[in-house]
C-alpha cells in the first residue's frame, strides 16, 4: 500500500488548512456546521453525528483533525432538533432535507464529496443517496442496521438502491449490527466494503482489559477510511 500522504500528493509538503464555523440554512430554520478546509483536497467527507451527539461528537472531531492531516477536507454539521437543545431526533423528512442542504453547501466544483457519518447521522446520508443526491462515495460508520435485540427490524430496503461506493465501518460488539449481518447488508449496494473494529462496540469503546483506548479505535477507523479512498480514487 503506498504512503497515504504521497498518495494525496502532499508528502513533505506544508498542508494549508483552515477552520471557520457556518451556518446552514435549511426550510427556515438554520443548522450549525464547522468546515475544515485543506487547499487543493480531492475529497471532502460530509460528516452527521449519531442520534445522542452533536456538532462537538469526539469522533467527528478526531476524523476532521486526522483527515485533514492526509489532504482530506471535512464539514460536520448537527440536525435542528441539536440545535434546539431536544433529545428526541427530527421525523425522517427534516432530517433528509437537512442533509440535503448541507450537501449543497459543501459542493465546491473542485473536491468530490464522500457523506456518512456516525450511526443515525451515516444511516440518513445513505438514504439521501439512495434517493439520488449526488454524491460519489458514502462512509458509514458505525451503521445501526437494526434496533439492538431486533434484528428483524432491518433498516435495508434501500441499501440496494446505492450505486456509489460505500465503506461500512463497524465493531464486532456492535449490538445494532453482528458482522455477519453487516456483511450481508453490505452486498446489497453495487460496491460495498466493510472494515470490522476488533472488539469495539456501537461507541467504539473497547473492554477496559484489551488495554486499547478509544483513540486508538478512531485511527484505525479514520485509516480504513483512508485506504479505502485511496481504492476508489
Amino acid at each position: 500500500m503506498p504512503d497515504r500522504r504521497a498518495w494525496f500528493g502532499r508528502a513533505g509538503s506544508r498542508l494549508s488548512v483552515t477552520e471557520k464555523r457556518q451556518r446552514i440554512s435549511i426550510d427556515g430554520v438554520t443548522v450549525s456546521a464547522v468546515r475544515t478546509d485543506v487547499r487543493g483536497a480531492a475529497w471532502t467527507f460530509v460528516y452527521a453525528p449519531g442520534a445522542g451527539s452533536n456538532i462537538d461528537d469526539p469522533f467527528g472531531v478526531y476524523a476532521a483533525g486526522a483527515l485533514a492531516r492526509h489532504g482530506v477536507s471535512t464539514l460536520r454539521f448537527q440536525f435542528p432538533y441539536m440545535e434546539a437543545v431536544q433529545r428526541a431526533p427530527d421525523r425522517p423528512p427534516v432530517l433528509e432535507a437537512t442533509w440535503r442542504a448541507v450537501l449543497g453547501a459543501a459542493r465546491d466544483g473542485k473536491s468530490r464529496l464522500v457523506a456518512g457519518g456516525r450511526s443515525m447521522g451515516g444511516r440518513i446520508a445513505s438514504q439521501v443517496a439512495a434517493q439520488g443526491a449526488a454524491v460519489d462515495a458514502l462512509a458509514l460508520f458505525a451503521y445501526p442496521l437494526h434496533p439492538p435485540g431486533k434484528p428483524e427490524q432491518l433498516r435495508d430496503e434501500h441499501l440496494p438502491l446505492l450505486k456509489m461506493p460505500a465503506l461500512f465501518c463497524s465493531g464486532t460488539n456492535d449490538a445494532f449490527a453482528s458482522p455477519d449481518e453487516l456483511r450481508a447488508a453490505a452486498k446489497k449496494p453495487r460496491r460495498a466494503q466493510v472494515h470490522l473494529l476488533d472488539g469495539a462496540d456501537h461507541g467504539f469503546a473497547v473492554r477496559r482489559a484489551s488495554g486499547r483506548p478509544r483513540e486508538a479505535v478512531w485511527a484505525e477507523a479514520v485509516a480504513a477510511m483512508i485506504d479505502w479512498l485511496m481504492s476508489i480514487s
